[in-house]
């Protein structure tokens, strides 16, 4: 929904009149405004909003521009802070930044003559940087954002080559421009991580020598702990993604590769696809600006577990130096103290359960999709029931990583979703959601539960899972359970009951 400031809100338009108008009435109509919207909204999936703004060679009052209760661009700042304040309730309306459309085409933004000829307001530039940004945000919300940056190490995070110089003689901060640049790359790139965005390294260098380099440089934004994993060798680099995807469970289209060499970079996009390979200045005073202006990490959310991911991958680290050390997986399994938590859904939980439900691929039933409201909505109806899963153990918590949706008919309990972080495979966290699953299913009088699987390219795991579970396999990808019998919870699992919704859970 884009519209003019002075098209909806008849104080403003008066205002850019240079009349004196009274702030308060245009507030006032700029809650009107949202209040279509949201009305509008509850009959659309998604209602995107461009913030309101003003062509460029418009000065208004000019040194009295941002003078409260004179200025027309203080005016409208406060009514599209207002608009957004309105709207922030409403989890399926985004509001937009169009100035930044207008700042990136310039000057040649608006021109009067579209205008009277098209009643066109903007150039097709600006439409063009509207659609980039919808494209970004629609691809957010199906679950396609990118959630891996892989990088390279010399000429990347810092000038020259370690190996060659030794880690005290490569460029990076001090009093030295194209140093700055490089620090800055790494507060950029460190920044991300607190949305949810994870760090690896494949690069040929020594290890020994790179990972001195992280722990020992005093310029380093970047350390060891801050990277999810790393491939630092001789191999073909190809390898070395395709071995980084695998460690931590990711397929190729969540990763973006950046690397210095152009010839490095076609090698990615031929040998992996999907893996998106941004052409790289050789400036590194643009990388902050190459980074930040790739279209790819947009999501609806940004959660707890989002902020948390840099340590949760930690701790992976750790607990497969536990697995190394311990030898035994039972053992490991054992020593962990896995504790999973279930929850019914509700409003502290759903923008990351709503988040969860749209990314997950490898273990997932059905791979069905829906937004935030929808979800709500679903598990609201008396026949449905949502149950959230949190799994912690002694080396941290790895957050909402699990859901189980079931759906009741007489004696059947339907179930519509079961689907598990990749991040918390294989730790027997698959069996204890179904023990959860049939514990409730049959507080609620059931006689069976169906699971029916629905085959996509990517949940081959989840389906392996179900023929290995002790569940009645009665067709190529249907799976049953006779409710007359409890599921055991696994041995090294402990079932953490905080909404008083199971029974009946046995060992």
């Amino acid at each position: 929904m884009w519209t003019r400031p002075d098209g909806v809100i008849d104080a403003f338009r008066r205002a850019a009149e240079f009349e004196p108008v009274d702030p308060a009435l245009a507030m006032e109509a700029v809650d009107r405004f949202a209040g279509t919207v949201a009305r509008f909204a509850n009959e659309c999936r998604y209602v995107f909003v461009p913030t309101w703004t003003r062509p460029s060679w418009s000065r208004g009052y000019g040194m009295l521009d941002f003078q409260p209760g004179t200025g027309l661009s203080y005016l409208l700042s406060r009514m599209n802070q207002t608009l957004a304040d309105a709207l922030s309730a409403e989890r399926n309306v985004f509001v937009l930044d169009a100035s930044r459309w207008m700042a990136a085409v310039g000057p040649r933004a608006t021109s009067a003559k579209l205008w009277y000829a098209s009643k066109s307001p903007f150039a097709q530039a600006v439409y063009e940087q509207a659609a980039a940004d919808l494209a970004a945000a629609l691809a957010g919300l199906a679950g396609r954002s990118r959630r891996l940056v892989i990088l390279d190490l010399d000429n990347i995070l810092w000038g020259g080559e370690v190996g060659e110089v030794g880690w005290p003689a490569v460029t990076l901060g001090g009093h030295d421009h194209v140093g700055e640049a490089f620090v800055d790359f790494q507060r950029a790139l460190k920044a991300l991580t607190r949305r949810g965005v994870q760090l690896a390294i494949a690069s040929r260098n020594d290890e020994s020598v790179a990972l001195d380099m992280l722990d020992r440089h005093p310029e380093m934004q970047l350390r060891r702990e801050d990277f999810a994993a790393w491939r630092i060798n001789w191999s073909d680099k190809a390898r070395s993604v395709v071995e980084l995807l695998t460690e931590l469970n990711l397929g190729a289209e969540s990763a973006v590769f950046i690397d210095d060499s152009a010839v490095e970079r076609a090698r990615i996009a031929d040998a992996v696809p999907g893996v998106l390979t941004p052409d790289w200045p050789e400036d590194p005073a643009r990388f902050v600006e190459t980074l930040l202006g790739l279209a790819c990490f947009d999501t609806p959310s940004v959660t707890a577990e989002d902020r948390a991911r840099r340590a949760m991958y930690a701790d992976e680290r750790t607990r497969r130096q536990a697995l190394t050390a311990a030898g035994d997986l039972d053992s490991w399994l054992q020593s962990l103290d896995i504790v999973v938590t279930v929850e019914p859904l509700g409003p502290a939980n759903l923008l990351r359960a709503g988040q969860l439900l749209n990314k997950t691929n490898q273990m997932n039933l059905t791979t069905r999709r829906a937004s935030p409201e929808e979800l709500e909505e679903w598990a609201a109806q008396s026949d449905n029931l949502l149950l959230t899963f949190r799994v912690a153990d002694r080396f941290g918590d790895s957050g909402l990583t699990g859901l189980v949706g079931l759906s009741f008919s007489n004696d059947t309990a339907q179930m519509t979703d079961f689907l598990l972080s990749c991040r918390v495979l294989g730790r027997r966290v698959e069996e204890t959601l179904l023990s959860a699953a049939v514990a409730q299913c049959r507080a609620r009088g059931a006689s069976r539960l169906v699971l029916d699987f629905i085959e996509t390219a990517r949940n081959g795991p989840c389906h392996e899972f179900l023929r290995r579970s002790g569940l009645q396999q009665t067709g190529a990808n249907r799976f049953v359970w006779d409710l007359a019998q409890p599921y055991a919870t696994p041995q090294p699992v402990t079932l953490v009951d905080h909404a008083g919704i199971l029974s009946g859970v046995s060992r």
